[in-house]
């Protein structure tokens, strides 16, 4: 099979190795497509270490038919369409995946449309649903809201039932946030979010992916028992934080990853992800937004235009 190698200093290349095959309890995806993520750029930089047992190779997501199942797995068969979350080794023409990481493909969407899904999904699923507990009538600031996570988590809060509001760094992005459902979208390089979302009223849930000055900010603007979850620090992972504030209000700051936590645990977030997401998804409230699709050997690009930084929604390799 073809799949992607990387060095930290040196350019991503295509290399012919054996064909993987599916252990207990897994399955062997032909790829169709792979999902971009921030996280790549991040293990590919040595920032982000693979779990133990991980390929080393990239790729968290991918879309394609399942090839073969190994032993013991129920649920799948050859010939099936699914979208799977991985911990790694997506950036492939097959990738190994656990049974219960993958999802069918959703109700009207393409394969290429399906590899953008799974690790945004269960990312927002995972911190705005269940660590956050955001409830239907409350209000969610999503900072970096033309992202890949950013424009998944206003599109579900929207079928949830939440008032949205969001981030972006320039008037296309934020055009495109309202449209997707912000009730309204901050231009944080021409105005003081904090300032606008107080004048909002507020906000119940935060998802924060800047971190470093944002911190204080997130905790300033929230309402009383309100919630800040941490997914990512692109302006750093430090920050000084006033706890008296945090202390006064009853706020609650967490953060979370999605790689390193158990089979069992993708597992059961899968299977919610499944119960609620997937119909919002047939029923036409959430869909990925692609940015922009390359094919696999093109991978270099795709990263390119991840770290520019000017994409909106999701960079989608085409493996086949």
């Amino acid at each position: 099979m073809r799949k992607i190698i990387h060095g930290a200093d040196q350019p991503l290349t295509l290399a012919v190795v054996a064909r993987p095959d599916p252990g207990r309890g897994e399955i062997l995806i032909r790829v169709a497509a792979a999902g971009v993520n921030r996280p790549d750029l991040m293990q590919r930089a040595g920032l982000y270490p693979p779990p133990p047992g991980a390929p080393e190779t990239l790729g968290l997501e991918v879309s394609g038919v399942i090839e073969s199942v190994g032993p013991g797995v129920t649920r799948w068969h050859e010939g099936d369409e699914v979208c799977a979350l991985l911990s790694g080794g997506g950036y492939a023409t097959y990738a190994i995946a656990q049974e219960g990481s993958a999802l069918p493909l959703p109700k009207g969407l393409s394969l290429i449309e399906a590899a953008a899904l799974p690790e945004t999904v269960f990312t927002v699923w995972a911190n705005v649903f269940e660590a956050a507990a955001l409830k239907p009538g409350e209000t969610l600031l999503v900072h970096g809201g033309a992202s890949g996570i950013g424009t998944t988590a206003i599109q579900m809060a929207k079928a949830h039932g939440a008032r949205v509001l969001a981030t972006a760094g320039d008037d296309a992005k934020v055009k495109l946030c309202e449209k997707l459902g912000a009730e309204r979208c901050i231009n944080y390089r021409t105005e003081d979010f904090e300032a606008v979302v107080r004048d909002l009223g507020g906000a119940d849930v935060v998802l924060d992916m800047v971190g470093g000055p944002y911190v204080q900010k997130n905790l300033n603007l929230l309402n009383d028992q309100g919630r800040c979850v941490m997914i990512a620090f692109l302006q750093g992972p430090h920050a000084e934080v006033n706890l008296m504030r945090l202390m006064l209000k009853r706020l609650t700051l967490t953060g979370s990853t999605l790689r390193s936590r158990s089979n069992e645990e993708k597992a059961r977030i899968a299977h919610e992800v499944e119960r609620v997401v997937w119909p919002w998804i047939a029923a036409g409230k959430v869909k990925p937004v692609i940015d922009s699709t390359f094919p696999l050997a093109e991978a270099e690009a795709a990263h390119a235009r991840l770290q520019s930084g000017g994409h909106a929604g999701k960079i989608v390799l085409i493996a086949s």
